[in-house]
């Protein structure tokens, strides 16, 4: 007799009951409906969003500490370490000035401010320090002070991950010297931590649905869809050229690693969406993590180079700021000649590298960048207050491609990548990781004695 065929609706049922993607892609819906709908409500709804990031936040110090400790003491070379570092220092900047040049070759055809003819005089600068907090961007010194802790419990309890970076080489290069013999135990407790974290990722990992809903809900709510509208053009342009700057990314990931970007978009597709329904790459840097280390790259060139490029790194906030500025000039009807093109990419090089964890950071950069030019009114940054939230999904999406492209490009550079296991894993992501998860399960699983003939 053959296997009855389970109905649509059972079938529906378990594919939500089982696929987190399909969860988040629900919420997504859900929330825009909601927030379409009912926009005071879905204002009400932000402390879903907030609580998810705040319960991600709390592990992703440990984690990054525990792998990257785990990293170097197994990869038994500070040296190669290093080299992984510099390298990943070199194609972060060389990727985020491509975005750069990008942006304002797209803003130079497109001229997206155009037309608009806005008048400085109308703009106010308030409004960009409430967004801001009447912060500031850190100098290069500053920055490079910041990296360095002052509290090994305060890197961690200030959740900086360039000082969790420092600490952990710190702790992994006196793992080195010490050897195995010395300190026995140090090495497979913090293994045994970071199994420990990833469980509770896991447990996290089942409310993204309820953030992305709230998230989702939130944004819709508050800027509604007349915003495209009224943006249409500078939304288009940045996420065509953001689309144009991925292309360049799975060229490069091609070239350099033989591996396919696409299929691996389809291996993080679920972490794909949850960063763009909470608008933060911060919400799955722990899985992304994860699943980059059973895509064959090792541990140390994951540990470091991920993490980095999430301060370094940021490709789609360098698209959106040399946009941005161009926008703002056209729209106020300033023309800026091609040395103070020149001057927006340099400004924005080092700009761009003190953003991460910056409320507001966005528009400090175009302040800064406006300043330098003195041409572009202060308050003329004002104009991009009301599309700002829109451009979340493409910054996080892009920065994410980037930085994990960056973790195959460099692990293969440094020969810590295995390329056929990263095949294998992204030509059948899923199947591959289920049959390794029961094999790991079956490998770790106590041998039964045999039970004596009576």
């Amino acid at each position: 007799m053959p296997p009855s065929v389970p109905s649509l609706p059972r079938r529906v049922a378990r594919i939500l009951r089982t696929s987190l993607f399909a969860q988040v892609a629900c919420a997504l819906v859900l929330g825009i409906v909601v927030g379409r709908l009912w926009p005071g409500f879905a204002s009400d709804l932000q402390p879903l969003g907030d609580g998810f990031t705040r319960l991600i936040k709390t592990i992703i110090s440990p984690l990054v500490f525990c792998v990257v400790v785990v990293g170097i003491a197994k990869a038994g070379d500070l040296k190669a370490f290093g080299r992984i570092g510099l390298k990943a220092l070199i194609w972060f900047e060389v990727a985020s000035t491509l975005a750069l040049v990008i942006g304002l070759v797209a803003a130079n055809v497109v001229q997206p401010g155009s037309g608009m003819h806005v008048d400085p005089a109308t703009l106010s600068a308030k409004a960009v320090d409430a967004k801001t907090g009447g912060g500031s961007l850190p100098s290069t010194t500053e920055f490079v002070l910041n990296a360095l802790p002052t509290s090994f419990i305060g890197a961690f309890a200030e959740n900086s991950l360039l000082q969790v970076l420092v600490l952990a080489c710190l702790v992994g290069a006196a793992l080195l010297q010490l050897g195995h013999t010395r300190v026995p135990q140090v090495l497979p407790a913090i293994e045994q931590a970071q199994e420990i974290i990833f469980a509770i990722v896991g447990f996290v990992m089942r409310l993204a649905p309820i953030a992305v809903f709230g998230a989702m809900a939130v944004l819709i709510g508050q800027y509604g869809l007349g915003v495209i509208e009224t943006y249409a053009k500078l939304i288009v342009l940045c996420y065509a050229a953001a689309a144009l700057f991925v292309a360049l990314l799975a060229v490069a990931l091609r070239v350099v690693t033989g591996l396919s970007l696409w299929k691996f978009v389809r291996y993080i597709r679920e972490e794909l969406l949850l960063a763009l329904g909470t608008a933060s790459t911060e919400s799955v840097l722990p899985r992304v993590m994860q699943k980059l280390r059973k895509a064959g790259a090792r541990d140390d060139a994951v540990g470091l180079v991920l993490p980095t490029g999430y301060s370094f790194n940021l490709d789609g906030a360098s698209l959106y700021l040399s946009i941005g500025t161009l926008f703002i000039a056209q729209a106020v009807g300033v023309d800026l000649s091609l040395g103070q093109q020149i001057t927006v990419v340099l400004v924005l090089m080092l700009t761009s590298k003190g953003m991460a964890g910056i409320p507001g950071s966005a528009f400090l950069a175009l302040s800064a960048t406006a300043s330098s030019l003195g041409a572009i009114p202060a308050g003329a940054v004002a104009l991009l207050l009301g599309v700002d939230r829109i451009m979340d999904s493409m910054r996080v999406v892009t920065n994410l491609l980037g930085n994990c492209v960056a973790v195959f490009a460099v692990s293969r550079w440094e020969g810590a990548l295995d390329v056929e296991r990263a095949k294998q894993v992204l030509g059948g992501a899923a199947e591959a990781v289920q049959e390794e998860a029961v094999q790991e399960e079956a490998a770790e699983a106590p041998a039964k004695e045999p039970v004596p003939e009576s």
